[in-house]
């Protein structure tokens, strides 16, 4: 199939591309090109955002389009104006972060949404899809980890482990947290333009199990080669914290659980990697291999004061 990838050369893209050559599709790549590309790929170089540089899909039909970076309603859709809807599916990275709080967990796909959320734009694009139509697949992962991640989640716990600091622990680290392997989400991602019951689907995607803190704090030394016991944890109280905000400490400071039986039964996928297996795998293949330079510790002292 032809299949139009906005981004493809970061994160959650690189392994997506990778598993979709394999599959044998013709991609094309929409990227800023700041970054190498793959082999094998055709390129269209600029800015999401800029309608000049979105022009140059005009009049160009795909059998795919696969959002991973949209984060509005009007992303999409100035993607779609241009190309037209895709003949076979739009595949979608949404966020678990739509869902509201709750008093039971894990959540599945028809819990409550947050209209506060700053998610709030990835629910508003799976409901247009809907309402408009358009075959479309979404994803709801909760924190994706793995090789190349840019957002600062197995990095704030390995830089404080390797350079032997204090760990600021939310609480007495009981809240259950739940995180997943981007190979694994774009392995998902991939088997379901193969399945035909994937269409008009929204998935949760993660580890099939939640993890503490403290034992996804445990898991990240054993990736550092540390023992847990050795860690340094220093109890706050998050109380007077934003439960969703992540400025100080790089998880939501509540219960954060999905249920992802449904993409298991329809896809016939299952996680390959569990949260200690993430960690064990961010340090080794990403981590280790360029450690933070200077790492930031400032916001410590507001949590822990050292």
């Amino acid at each position: 199939m032809q299949i139009l990838l906005m981004g493809g050369t970061r994160f959650v893209g690189k392994p997506l591309v990778s598993r979709l050559q394999q599959q044998g599709h013709s991609l094309t790549l929409f990227t800023r090109g700041r970054q190498p590309l793959p082999e094998g790929v055709e390129s269209v170089t600029g800015d999401r955002g800029d309608d000049q540089a979105l022009d140059q899909l005009k009049g160009r039909g795909f059998d795919v389009i696969i959002d991973s970076s949209g984060r509005t309603l009007s992303d999409s859709q100035r993607v779609v104006e241009r190309t037209g809807p895709p003949s076979h599916r739009f595949l979608y990275v949404s966020s678990a972060g739509v869902y509201a709080g709750s008093p039971t967990w894990p959540l599945d796909e028809e819990s409550p949404l947050d209209p506060a959320s700053r998610h709030s734009g990835k629910a508003d694009t799976e409901q247009w899809l809907l309402r408009e139509g358009i075959a479309f697949t979404s994803f709801r992962p909760t924190y994706i980890v793995g090789p190349g991640n840019y957002n600062p989640v197995e990095r704030w716990f390995f830089d404080r482990i390797v350079h032997d600091r204090p760990i600021p622990l939310p609480g007495d680290g009981m809240t259950i947290t739940q995180i997943g392997h981007v190979e694994d989400l774009a392995e998902a991602m991939a088997r379901s333009l193969e399945v035909d019951a994937s269409c008009n689907r929204i998935y949760n995607c993660s580890a099939k199990r939640g993890i503490t803190f403290q034992g996804l704090i445990e898991a990240a030394a054993l990736g550092c080669g540390r023992e847990p016991g050795s860690l340094d944890l220093r109890s706050f109280d998050p109380s007077g914290l934003d439960p969703k905000a992540r400025k100080s400490f790089p998880l939501r400071l509540s219960h954060f659980l999905t249920d992802i039986s449904r993409v298991e039964r329809e896809l016939a996928w299952t996680p390959r990697f569990d949260a200690v297996a993430c960690m064990a795998d961010s340090y080794k293949r990403d981590y280790a291999l360029a450690p933070t330079t200077t790492p930031d510790f400032s916001t410590d002292q507001v949590l822990i004061g050292v």
